[in-house]
């Protein structure tokens, strides 16, 4: 599973950074998280704001920060999909 969080690196990218890394910890699902901060990369998902969440190259949440309940029933929902 990929997951991606979108965002120049400012305060609310970090924020959204470390509720995924809280996600992942009790989902007890094993993924490769990726900041993607430079913004030819970020406009190829056609985000409009940022910080934004990516699970499986689908975009998640744009200019929020879900919590990290929000974000660990996505990371089951995907690893469900996956098999």
């Amino acid at each position: 599973m990929q997951i991606k969080v979108l965002g120049t690196g400012c305060d609310k990218c970090k924020k959204l950074y470390a509720e995924v890394e809280k996600a992942l910890a009790t989902s007890r699902t094993s993924a490769e998280l990726e900041k993607v901060e430079r913004l030819a990369d970020i406009l190829d998902y056609g985000v409009m704001m940022l910080p934004a969440l990516v699970i499986n190259n689908t975009v998640k949440a744009e200019g929020r920060i879900p919590k990290s309940t929000e974000i660990a029933s996505w990371i089951t929902m995907a690893a469900a999909d996956n098999g």
